[in-house]
């Protein structure tokens, strides 16, 4: 049964297809950085701006996962002179190769995982800090695993620094999980594995959600579920992610 508080506007996909971008190493246009912080009421009037006309117009209602979306400062995870930007609705670089993903696609994916207050949640690919950054300001028992140590260090520090405590984190290559705090609620991967890693499936709990995209060059973005039945799979819309790494890679590499 479909959750009804993500409506996907499927008219909408062909023109906007290039904004579906979650983590695009090289698909943002270039665009010119400006030096400064802005004032915090101009950001909170940008991210206010962000959720209405960009995730709230495309379809995702879950009033959890939009006050979540407005409270947590996206310009405190980016680079000090691409801030100006921030709270744009694309992906961002953010030192490695790597980016943050763009607001609809981290709102999308945790309306997806139907992430609450309480739920045990693991994220694969810490990046910038900025999606745990929201599954914490829900109210989530949040583990997050990264495999590039630099990007593992300065995401903790940005939490950190923007009041999110209690996140536990670890270093490493996230395609066997966190095994020893399963089960999860729900399960979020940030990089694209050409095939769904059984050690995540394994991981769900009754009723818990693996939201993941899927794929090399074309990509799904899934949401596989486990319930009393077994196991479900859907694929919600297309996506474009950075590759994830390590045994995921090798194994696709076969």
């Amino acid at each position: 049964m479909r959750d009804p508080r993500v409506r996907i506007v499927r008219s909408m996909l062909p023109p906007v297809l290039a904004l579906l971008l979650g983590c695009n190493p090289g698909g943002a246009a270039p665009f010119p950085t400006s030096p400064g912080a802005a004032p915090e009421a101009t950001m909170e009037r940008l991210r206010e701006e962000m959720v209405r006309t960009t995730i709230e117009a495309r379809g995702i209602a879950d009033p959890v996962v939009l006050r979540a979306m407005r409270a947590v400062p996206r310009h405190a995870f980016v680079p000090e002179p691409l801030r100006p930007h921030a709270y744009d609705d694309r992906p961002l670089p953010i030192g490695e190769e790597q980016t943050i993903s763009q607001p609809y696609i981290v709102a999308l994916m945790t309306a997806l995982g139907q992430v609450r207050k309480g739920d045990r949640v693991l994220e694969v690919g810490t990046g910038s800090g900025y999606q745990a950054a929201v599954l914490a300001e829900i109210g989530a028992e949040v583990r997050t695993i990264e495999i590039i140590p630099s990007l593992a260090a300065q995401a903790r520090a940005a939490l950190e620094s923007a009041g999110y405590s209690g996140i536990e984190y670890r270093v490493g290559d996230g395609y066997r999980g966190w095994p020893e705090a399963a089960p999860f609620d729900a399960i979020i991967v940030t990089a694209a594995p050409g095939h769904v890693p059984q050690p995540l499936v394994d991981q769900l709990g009754t009723g818990g959600r693996l939201v993941i995209p899927v794929g090399d060059v074309y990509q799904e973005l899934k949401v596989i579920t486990r319930t009393d039945e077994g196991i479900s799979e859907r694929t919600v819309i297309p996506v474009r992610f950075v590759p994830m790494t390590g045994e995921a890679q090798s194994k696709d590499d076969r």
